[in-house]
């Protein structure tokens, strides 16, 4: 029998990970499951069904252990309610002890209240020793076993939500973007972007999320498209390239006889291979024809 797997998430905006479904091939997408993860068990939400799923890397894929239960929703709700308390309590007992550089980002409460892990961030991004504060929190939630967990920048960002640096009303990462692919300045140089701080710079202080949207179409169109600068020849005559709109895979090209059009690439030749193919022709006609052929009006 072929394995049903299902894809779960457990917050809003996170990640998806494979759990086996075997056992439960009733479930849909928007049930919710109980699964063993590597911390602990957790409850989540079924998002989608996987279609012929490739095997796991490394080890066999860890089976749902059971379909949630209205009284598992109802916990998780519960404890979910007192995430924003233990937070505060443990902002303020990090400032108590003087934990000035640290960041109190989040707080999360397995669903039955097992396990309450703090999100964390650092000024200077190290490894930050709270053992003291781990253990003041125990005394408060005993019931739990607590977990200090730190965060980077971007991920901060994302837990905090707001506006972003582009003026949309709510950020990439709080919307939609469930992973932080790698980004670096070539990817703002490709797209011809300002490398003014200020333009390429989130709100988390890193670079920009949407650098990546698009980079790759302007990598592939580049390599088609010829670059600023580059003599082409269009059907109203020969201009030089002065802009390029990889997503109309056009250019604009400043014409030798004056004025600015644009120019789909299938409209345009590079003036270099024009002009071999006008010497290979010519050689040819000489050749063949020793003079007598009529090339570009000359005999």
């Amino acid at each position: 029998m072929e394995p049903f797997v299902v894809g779960i998430r457990f917050q809003r905006v996170g990640k998806i990970y494979h759990f086996d479904a075997s056992e439960f091939r009733d479930l849909q997408i928007g049930d919710f499951a109980v699964v063993d993860t590597s911390r602990g068990t957790q409850l989540g939400e079924v998002v989608a069904i996987v279609n012929n799923p490739s095997p796991p890397s490394e080890g066999a894929l860890k089976p749902i252990i059971r379909q949630a239960t209205p009284r598992d929703l109802v916990l998780r709700q519960l404890w979910i309610r007192k995430e924003t308390e233990a937070m505060v309590y443990c902002r303020a007992k990090a400032a108590e002890m003087g934990y000035s550089g640290v960041k109190i980002v989040a707080a999360e409460f397995s669903y039955d209240g097992d396990r309450l892990s703090f999100l964390y961030s650092s000024e200077t991004e190290d490894k930050v020793d709270l053992k003291k504060l781990r253990t003041a929190m125990k005394r408060i939630y005993n019931r739990s076993r607590i977990e200090m967990r730190q965060v980077g920048p971007r991920d901060v960002a994302k837990f905090l939500g707001g506006m972003g640096a582009c003026g949309l009303e709510i950020r990439c990462c709080s919307t939609f973007l469930t992973d932080f692919s790698p980004i670096s300045i070539k990817m703002a140089k490709e797209q011809g972007i300002s490398l003014t701080p200020s333009e390429i710079t989130g709100m988390c202080g890193r670079l920009r999320c949407c650098l990546v949207y698009e980079y790759e179409q302007y990598v592939e169109a580049k390599i088609q498209l010829p670059k600023r600068g580059k003599r082409v020849i269009t059907p109203n005559g020969e201009g030089k390239v002065v802009d390029i709109n990889p997503f109309k895979v056009s250019v604009v090209v400043e014409l030798d006889k004056g004025g600015q059009q644009e120019f789909k690439l299938d409209n345009i030749q590079p003036w270099e291979e024009a002009e071999a193919i006008r010497k290979k022709s010519k050689e040819l006609c000489d050749k063949h024809t020793e003079g007598d052929c009529d090339f570009g009006g000359n005999k």
